[in-house]
């Protein structure tokens, strides 16, 4: 039995079992009880604070765990990360009060800065040659300029919007974080063997995130032209229709190419195209 810890509540909550539910590994997201077994999967799934999740797999109190890089950094808890996950992404970065005029990282120098990731932050300006003081403070950083507290924060940035209500602007990004899969250093082999099988589903359901499944009908004397210009995974189906001029084609298109790619299509003669979403999809 594999044993995940991750995080009970919050956005990273909620991308984690949302991760674990497209996986097809069924968890109660309980509130109260901190320790759920899956029931279709050998996995317990521990229920902890994120900063309690480096600790708790570096100590094997858990085997694996999900937490956000910005976390497991700043606990620099001995545990491996074995792989990005892709979502809860954001950014630490050093903000100041808007109306400040910035014009570079020595503007920190004597400066007291606010935050709750005094060990990143600290490594950051020594290795850059600035003594700042660091304030380390656990909740609302952001309000620290505006009580006198502290000259600048650094804090965790996702869309801005709480730097601007707090009359604040950010001036350096220090770190980018997104979350990561981190395990125990000691893990038995059956143990590898059930996070080999979750790592399997977790890369086939990030495989299909931003991919369509297209299927149209064309000429068969456009299907060189069509097939050119078709980013699929290797080389599209063509399957013969009853009507011996026409064929039906079968690929794989990027969301972000898609009306690009889509438009070409229909100029070389394509129709019928149907799209379809992919839940998930093994390379």
């Amino acid at each position: 039995m594999l044993r995940i810890a991750v995080q009970s509540k919050g956005r990273l909550f909620d991308d984690t079992m949302n991760l674990l539910a497209e996986a097809d590994i069924k968890v109660s997201p309980s509130k109260r009880t901190l320790l759920v077994q899956s029931s279709n999967f050998p996995l317990e799934v521990l229920y902890l604070r994120d900063d309690d999740i480096p600790q708790s797999v570096a100590n094997g109190v858990a085997d694996i765990g999900i937490v956000g890089e910005n976390e497991f950094v700043e606990r620099h808890e001995h545990a491996q990360v074995i792989s990005r996950l892709g979502f809860s992404k954001c950014r630490l970065s050093l903000a100041i009060p808007k109306e400040i005029e910035y014009n570079g990282l020595q503007w920190f120098e004597g400066k007291k800065v606010a935050t709750s990731y005094p060990y990143i932050l600290d490594n950051f300006m020594k290795k850059n040659g600035i003594n700042t003081d660091i304030h380390v403070i656990t909740g609302s950083v952001e309000i620290s300029p505006g009580i006198g507290l502290a000259d600048g924060i650094f804090d965790i940035v996702s869309s801005g919007s709480t730097l601007i209500s707090n009359n604040l602007k950010e001036v350096e990004v220090v770190m980018q974080s997104e979350a990561v899969l981190i395990g125990n250093w000691n893990m038995d082999e059956e143990k590898h063997k059930v996070l080999n099988e979750m790592l399997f589903r977790f890369e086939a359901v990030r495989s299909a995130q931003d991919k369509k499944y297209v299927m149209m009908n064309a000429p068969k004397d456009k299907v060189k032209e069509i097939t050119d210009v078709l980013p699929g995974i290797k080389s599209p189906t063509i399957i013969p229709l009853a009507d011996e001029k026409w064929c039906s084609i079968h690929t794989v298109l990027d969301e972000k190419r898609f009306w690009e790619i889509i438009g070409k299509l229909k100029e070389l003669g394509a129709q019928g195209i149907l799209v379809t979403p992919i839940e998930k999809m093994i390379l």
